[in-house]
């Protein structure tokens, strides 16, 4: 006779911020290190962009839909078809299947997100400081990449790159202090 087993599906799930802090701070840091002038864009941020940026932030983002989180949910995926589209913005037109986008048409696109960013930030002055900190400085490196690509000036970008490493290292701390509080049941790193 064959043994029934009854199988229990968890309705818990594991908190996917810290996977989308990660994928989003790591990708941030290398290309705002090409940004601030210590390497080429290649195919390392591009593949980054991708793979991590890109479709591991689209996974957390359905994870926090799971746990009936929105802003999560509404962050994350945002922010990986962000790197999603920042990536095909770069390869479409090496493969000729569509014209490089224009200056106008990337501070455009800059200044959207960063809008759209300004807005998240809005909703974190209800969560803690960290992610206030991380959407504040993604605020402002919106729109000094759209200030340097409008102006020409390189400073302005070079200068961006600087505060997009800063960025995505917030991101990261909030991503490894959600990690670290978890595990060990109590504040290890503060997150506000």
């Amino acid at each position: 006779m064959k043994e029934e087993r009854e199988i229990v599906l968890s309705t818990k799930y594991a908190n996917p911020a810290p996977l989308g802090l990660f994928a989003f701070g790591m990708t941030t840091i290398l290309l705002n290190l090409h940004n601030a002038g210590f390497f080429e864009l290649d195919s390392m941020i591009i593949a980054m962009g991708i793979f991590y940026g890109g479709l591991a932030q689209v996974i957390a983002g359905i994870i926090e839909s799971k746990k009936n989180n929105t802003f999560g949910l509404t962050a994350f995926t945002s922010y990986g078809f962000f790197w999603l589209s920042f990536a095909g913005l770069l390869i479409l037109p090496k493969l000729g299947l569509a014209t490089a986008v224009s200056e106008t048409g990337l501070v455009a696109y800059l200044v959207m997100w960063g809008i759209f960013t300004l807005l998240l930030f809005v909703g974190t002055l209800k969560l803690n400081r960290a992610l206030q900190l991380v959407f504040g400085t993604l605020t402002v490196l919106f729109f000094l990449l759209a200030i340097g690509d409008a102006t020409g000036n390189a400073s302005i970008k070079t200068f961006a790159g600087y505060e997009g490493i800063i960025c995505g290292g917030l991101a990261i701390y909030a991503g490894i202090a959600q990690v670290l509080n978890e595990l060990h049941g109590k504040t290890v790193l503060p997150i506000g």
